[in-house]
């Protein structure tokens, strides 16, 4: 019996590419969604501000769920490879 290290060197490095990079990808996901415009009364600039804290929290979640749709391809993608 014998091992192809490098093809077990390339599988690994791969595996650890798109492990952090999932990681990555759902703590932006994670940060998106807790991000809560400030209200006056804590300071924040909401009201004064046209398009700016209302907005970009909008924004966030919206490129929060793209991010937790991103996750979701790749944990299908990864069941589709083990199964098919």
């Amino acid at each position: 019996m014998s091992i192809d290290w490098a093809a077990l060197g390339q599988v690994f490095g791969v595996s650890l590419a798109v492990t952090v990079g999932m990681v990555g990808v759902f703590t932006l996901g994670i940060v998106g969604t807790s991000r809560k415009a400030a209200s006056p009364e804590q300071g924040g600039t909401a009201a004064t501000v046209p398009g700016g804290a209302v907005g970009a929290s909008a924004l966030a979640r919206t490129g929060a769920y793209a991010c937790f749709a991103v996750c979701a391809a790749v944990v299908a993608y990864g069941i589709y490879l083990i199964v098919a």
